[in-house]
Formats: C-alpha cells, sequence, structure tokens
C-alpha cells in the first residue's frame, strides 16, 4: 500500500480515504484499490477478521468534518477530555448528521476513554472529568452511561499506582468494581 505525502489541508481526504482501503482490504479479495492517496495492487490478502463485515472503527473527533466522518463511515465515536455535556451534545449531533446521511444512529456507539487522575481524598467541585477519588470516578462512570456512552475504557497509563503489573492489577479490580 502506498500512500502520498498529505499536510494539514489534505489529511481529512486522507483520512476518508484510508477508511475505504481499510473497509476493502477487509472485505475482499482480491483486494485492489485505486485512490487519489492510496493504491493497492491487486493482490490476495488473507485471512479476513473474525468480525463481520469488518471490525468495528470508533474515531476520536472533535472537529466539525471529523465527526461528520464518525456519522458517515465509523461505528461509534471515541470521546476523550470532553465533559459530559459536550459529549452528549457532540453525540446528539452525530446521530443527526448520520440520520441526514441514510445511516441508522441507533447503530453508532459511543466508548469514552476516561482519562484517570486518581487521587485518596476527594477533590473539589471544579475538578476534571475522572479526577478524584474512586467515589467521583463512579459517579463520573454513572453520568457517562446516562448521557449514553455504551462502553467507558479506564486509561490507567500515567497513574502511579499502575507502574508495575501488581499495582496496574490492583487498579483494575478497584475500577472494576465501580461498574
Amino acid at each position: 500500500m502506498e500512500a502520498a505525502g498529505a499536510n494539514m489541508k489534505t489529511r481529512g481526504a486522507l483520512a476518508d480515504e484510508f477508511l475505504q482501503v481499510l473497509k476493502t482490504i477487509w472485505t475482499t479479495n482480491p483486494v485492489k484499490f485505486e485512490g487519489r492517496f492510496f493504491r493497492v495492487p491487486e493482490s490476495v490478502m488473507n485471512t479476513k477478521p473474525v468480525q463481520k463485515p469488518h471490525p468495528p472503527i470508533y474515531m476520536a473527533a472533535f472537529a466539525p468534518a471529523a465527526l461528520k466522518r464518525v456519522a458517515t463511515m465509523a461505528d461509534g465515536w471515541n470521546p476523550v477530555g470532553v465533559p459530559p455535556a459536550g459529549m452528549q451534545q457532540m453525540f446528539g449531533s452525530i446521530k443527526q448528521m448520520a440520520k441526514e446521511a441514510g445511516r441508522d444512529p441507533s447503530k453508532l456507539v459511543m466508548v469514552v476513554r476516561a482519562n484517570l487522575h486518581l487521587t485518596d481524598k476527594p477533590l473539589a467541585a471544579d475538578r476534571a472529568f475522572f479526577a478524584g477519588n474512586l467515589e467521583q470516578v463512579r459517579e463520573d462512570s454513572q453520568t457517562c452511561a446516562k448521557i449514553g456512552a455504551h462502553e467507558l475504557i479506564y486509561d490507567v497509563t500515567f497513574e502511579p499506582h499502575a507502574q508495575t503489573i501488581a499495582g496496574w492489577l490492583s487498579l483494575m479490580e478497584k475500577l472494576r468494581k465501580l461498574v
């Protein structure tokens, strides 16, 4: 697969075409794709994904054009760092754009990525979403469910307690009990 160089002005079109390439590779044999940015010469590509027609595509998107890409080409939205009211409004907008594009908006999912900042004691009311003690994180998790999140991914990458396997497993067990 070859791709021509891209810059800020063409990256949206590049993303659109890349999604077409992925779907072509995942669903056809032999594979052949000729586009503006990508060229896949006629090739046999095995093994195909187990999920049909292809693995779900979840995209993090915030700009209007990128949100439209989610609505028209993806299976779901993966927000991170967006306050609950913003997530609810943006996901509603994605669903509306999907409906306008002839897609079933109920098929789209929201998979929230929660970048955690855990503390031993509760933080003040002006805290960031998913920052605070376990009870505050539980409340944030429940808020996500209320606004329509289908899944929640706790990202513990930068948590000090998760820098060892034992610490990571202990923290994941605590988080598992929140939902």
